[in-house]
């Protein structure tokens, strides 16, 4: 997987299209993304004890890995990234812009 943890990522497809947000959490095995601040559900909770109030709780869902591009600051865009050996170590760069990251 090429996206990691604290990139800044582009939602691709669904209902948050177009926002930006960094990558909290990677599961490689589910190819899913965890984003701070995106694709938030409601979850309602009932109380837990005598006199407590049940309430409505807002929680972020893993984001397929197909869903989102890699958001590239010098070109202000979604972009695809790729990868080059520089002074044998393995480096990710802007495949539009060629920046490494």
């Amino acid at each position: 997987m090429k996206i990691k943890k604290g990139d800044t990522v582009k939602i691709l497809k669904g209902k948050d299209n177009g926002k930006t947000g960094k990558v909290i959490r990677v599961n490689p095995k589910d190819e899913t993304v965890l984003v701070e601040g995106l694709n938030f559900y409601k979850k309602h909770t009932r109380p837990k004890r005598q006199g407590e109030k049940g309430e409505v709780i807002q929680i972020s869902r893993p984001v397929k890995i197909s869903n989102i591009g890699f958001f590239c600051t010098y070109c202000n865009r979604s972009v695809r990234l790729g990868f080059r050996l520089e002074k044998d170590q393995k480096v990710r760069f802007c495949r539009k812009c060629k920046n490494t990251i």
